[in-house]
């Protein structure tokens, strides 16, 4: 659905994109992720069609995307500082954008009455947009770029300007996107909104992608084979030494009523340690495999 081949982009000699590979499939949401002034931004303009680029290729749904302006109502693009004309309201600048588009009069009336009901927009579609907050014109940005209902979504920084609430509720949108087919392009440094919705993530750095795999892959391979076992009451000092006298026991950290043990292979030893936790007659409130979240594995890669 989108294909990004050897990409490269610069700006006055400076070097922003080095080779870009990125395949994103259809019906599945990508989350693009790297710090910032890695190139996020710079490769959403060029999907878009609204900057061009020195060499390589960018594919969407087939069309070639060239630097010639967003012109194909198949693509939804979400900038991450969406622009309005700030003398219009909501329902003012669904009429102008669906009028270009070739809707008419009870069409527009129609998709905007549903679009601003589902980006929370209803109540205050008639204020004049240049009074909205920063996050409002995220929500109308969103609904804009679902106006044509478009098989493909570009979203740059969706919820960087919204409140916990206003987040969820673009989480939620994004996900009924993918319920309903579509294919979403997701840039964030809201690592958290990454975890809960995207099937596979891109990590850019130094202007090439360094990690494309599918998020729970990419989970499981940086699961730390760190097993956290909690007491009812403070363990002696001698159950720790005794979990260091197992042979596959690299650590063990020991704090209030929680000890830590830290094995040498997580495949292979788990099932010994396990066994010899059941063994043991002490009253256990809980047992958790640690693992990494997204953002210390992000450290990791770009390090």
């Amino acid at each position: 659905m989108i294909r990004i081949e050897n990409l490269y982009k610069s700006y006055k000699g400076h070097k922003v994109l080095k080779g870009l590979n990125i395949e994103v499939h259809r019906g599945e949401i990508y989350g693009f992720i790297g710090h910032n002034g890695v190139g996020k931004s710079t490769t959403m303009n060029i999907l878009a069609g609204l900057i061009g680029f020195q060499s390589g290729k960018c594919i969407i749904n087939g069309r070639d995307s060239s630097g010639k302006g967003l012109q194909n109502k198949d693509i939804g693009y979400l900038p991450e500082d969406p622009k309005f004309y700030p003398y219009m309201n909501a329902w003012e600048y669904f009429d102008f954008i669906g009028r270009i588009g070739g809707d008419t009069g009870n069409t527009i009336k129609e998709k905007s009455t549903d679009l601003l009901e589902r980006v929370g927009l209803s109540k205050a579609a008639k204020r004049p947009i240049g009074g909205y907050s920063r996050g409002m014109k995220q929500r109308l940005g969103l609904a804009v770029a679902m106006y044509h209902d478009p098989h493909v979504y570009l979203l740059d920084e969706p919820s960087s300007a919204l409140d916990p609430e206003g987040r969820l509720d673009m989480v939620n949108i994004i996900e009924e996107l993918k319920d309903h087919g579509k294919t979403v392009f997701l840039s964030t440094h809201i690592l958290n909104d990454i975890e809960r919705i995207c099937d596979r993530v891109g990590i850019i750095h130094d202007g090439r992608i360094v990690v494309e795999e599918r998020l729970d892959s990419l989970m499981a391979k940086y699961v730390q084979p760190v097993y956290d076992i909690e007491f009812a009451k403070k363990p002696g000092r001698n159950l720790a030494d005794n979990f260091m006298k197992l042979d596959y026991v690299e650590k063990v950290d020991t704090q209030d009523n929680k000890i830590s043990v830290t094995i040498k292979d997580l495949e292979k030893d788990s099932q010994n340690l396990l066994r010899e936790i059941a063994g043991l007659n002490v009253f256990i409130t809980s047992i958790n495999l640690r693992r990494n979240s997204l953002e210390e594995i992000f450290m990791k890669v770009v390090k």
